[in-house]
């Protein structure tokens, strides 16, 4: 069983909400930490949305609902994360807004091995780790929206992480949470997002081009390559702007076309239409 049992979770959007969802629901001590208490009680509503959800599907029962929720706690002070052993930070994906998270934290955790890992998509952990007085305590770990029900993570060591923080992360990761975990580099876009991402930005350029409707690329993988969701429905689901947040990574550290966000995604991230959580992107929300 993995010895972690008190978290801390920083940020508490779509990805930290369901971080800290799993984690009470798995029967840890959880401190979320946002940077207003308003974001902070946003989160929790969050939260609480989801497990009702969860239990009016059957998928959980009241008794597991409140005892999760007891476990759950949340702050706009990330100096109540200080008896944390394992934080993990779930902010924008920006290197300068991650960065600063990563050097208060440092001046935060009482314990010297305490882990930090970072949920980004595409920044380097090693630029990550460098800002930190303990670089060997730093690591990636990278999970999927939704956090509840997708199983994979994917454990990303930095050149800088020790082997025994690495073991640590598998072990908090498959043991404490129950995912499935791959290991991947240290690069943009690690494993999943380098293959994933030249094909999400194809399918916008096939919209932009005249080529083909929204409607009927995402119907062509669903039915003929039995993909649970099209193309751009992810990228709703995604978020526009953080797709083009992972492209602009992608293509500043290999400089590949096929990683380039098009002119459309640009625009619509401009407009801020950018898919479910502002009820616009390729296609229309309500509610």
């Amino acid at each position: 069983m993995s010895v972690v049992s008190r978290l801390g979770v920083v940020g508490c959007g779509l990805m930290g909400s369901g971080i800290a969802e799993v984690a009470a629901l798995r029967g840890l001590d959880v401190t979320v930490a946002e940077s207003s208490p308003e974001l902070a009680a946003a989160g929790r509503a969050r939260v609480v949305a989801s497990l009702d959800r969860g239990l009016r599907r059957g998928k959980l029962t009241e008794a597991e609902r409140e005892q999760a929720l007891a476990r759950l706690s949340f702050t706009h002070d990330l100096g109540e994360l200080a008896d944390r052993q394992f934080v993990i930070e779930v902010v924008a994906e920006n290197r300068e807004v991650k960065t600063e998270v990563f050097r208060q934290l440092d001046k935060v955790l009482a314990d010297p091995d305490a882990v930090l890992a970072t949920n980004t998509s595409s920044i380097p952990v090693v630029d990550l780790a460098v800002a930190t007085g303990r670089a060997s305590h730093v690591v990636g770990l990278h999970f999927f929206n939704p956090v509840p029900v997708q199983q994979l993570v994917e454990v990303v060591p930095a050149l800088t992480t020790d082997a025994g923080t690495v073991a640590r992360a598998r072990d908090f990761a498959v043991e404490g949470l129950g995912k499935e975990v791959i290991q991947a580099p240290d690069r943009s876009g690690f494993v999943v997002n380098a293959l994933l991402v030249p094909y999400l930005l194809a399918a916008i350029r096939m919209v932009e081009s005249g080529t083909a409707r929204a409607e009927d690329v995402d119907r062509g993988m669903e039915l003929g390559c039995a993909h649970p969701m099209g193309p751009l429905r992810l990228l709703d689901l995604i978020g526009l702007d953080t797709a083009q947040a992972v492209a602009e990574s992608l293509y500043g550290e290999f400089k590949e076309p096929l990683y380039a966000a098009p002119p459309l995604l640009r625009r619509m991230v401009a407009a801020g239409h950018l898919g479910r959580k502002s009820g616009r992107g390729f296609y229309v929300y309500e509610g």
